[in-house]
């Protein structure tokens, strides 16, 4: 499940006062790239062993150039690496016109996650990945999500970072240990594993082009840390992590957070992930934790209808003070 990112650094806007709370948000082109060049897929030796059976073999003396190029061919793919033929680059773009009936006096429309910006075209995510993905025991890779946008880096960057318009959205390295069915490792910074929607990516997008309220301001956009993923079954897989928190790459107290993710299929169509992060996420306070339980069910049958309930126990998530919160930690 991909995922999110900002607290602090998070845009909050007041809400419009220029009348009534009517609003119209017209979204446009969205336009989506991925190439895949995955080196598997391109055999080198190919083009050579076409012009050798293309090459008419009327003498003797004709030999001499097939085999000169077949021996090239050869050479040439013997000079590439072997982990280059894993390697994939993906590239996904996102860009829209947004415009607020409302007309907020700001030019930016409140309460929004990645869609604050009034009458303005907007290029949201230009991405690109490049990975050697980990599929089986033993396997080692990594991914690099790159991303760069006036909408979408400037919410999920970490809190503790300065640039507004780049973020290193993911970074790990992962290896899966030959126990049992593959105990798959990742270290690094990932997107997180709460909610029911994604942040936009290659290989993975929403059907809506806004977010929730829950997407926003309940739950982490990204963690920086380690986790461990198991297959106990086709219908039972587990996850748990330790994190510096919500959205940092250096923590901000001396304790860790911990999350969870049991993801249950009891029949095919359906889907339930019960989720979970706990610890102390203020800065310079190692006491007092914020804890989150997320459930999610989908029924993949019904257009991916999807159900997503959060709860948010002990203190709120900084941001959602914009919401009129309570600053004081608030019971669970």
């Amino acid at each position: 499940m991909l995922h999110r990112m900002p607290a602090t650094d998070r845009v909050s806007v007041h809400p419009s006062r220029a009348g009534p709370a009517r609003r119209i948000f017209l979204s446009v082109a969205m336009l989506t790239l991925s190439v895949d060049a995955t080196a598997s897929g391109q055999d080198v030796k190919a083009p050579g062993a076409q012009l050798v059976a293309t090459v008419p073999s009327h003498a003797d003396s004709a030999k001499t150039p097939a085999t000169s190029t077949d021996s090239t061919a050869k050479a040439a793919a013997a000079v590439l690496p072997k982990w280059f033929d894993e390697l994939a680059v993906n590239a996904f773009v996102s860009t829209a016109y947004e415009y607020n009936g409302n007309r907020p006096t700001t030019g930016a429309n409140s309460y929004r996650v990645f869609d604050f910006s009034d009458n303005s075209f907007n290029l949201d995510v230009a991405e690109l990945v490049v990975q050697i993905a980990a599929s089986k025991p033993n396997d080692a890779g990594f991914r690099v999500d790159f991303d760069a946008g006036n909408s979408i880096p400037q919410i999920t960057k970490t809190q503790d970072q300065t640039a507004a318009q780049f973020d290193l959205k993911q970074a790990f390295a992962s290896y899966i240990a030959p126990l049992g069915s593959g105990l798959r490792f990742d270290v690094g910074k990932f997107v997180t594993h709460l909610g029911y929607e994604v942040i936009e990516g290659y290989d993975g997008y929403n059907d809506n082009y806004s977010r929730s309220i829950l997407f926003g301001y309940a739950i982490p956009f990204t963690h920086t840390g380690v986790k461990a993923s198991y297959a106990f079954s086709s219908k039972v897989a587990g996850m748990v992590e330790v994190v510096n928190g919500w959205d940092l790459l250096r923590d901000n107290n001396r304790s860790k957070s911990v999350g969870a993710q049991l993801t249950l299929t009891p029949v095919a169509p359906l889907s339930v992930l019960l989720n979970w992060i706990g610890g102390p996420e203020l800065a310079n306070d190692n006491h007092n934790n914020r804890n989150v339980f997320d459930v999610v069910a989908i029924l993949e049958k019904l257009t991916q209808l999807g159900f997503c309930q959060v709860r948010d126990g002990h203190d709120r998530h900084p941001l959602a003070r914009t919401l009129n919160e309570a600053d004081t930690p608030a019971s669970g």
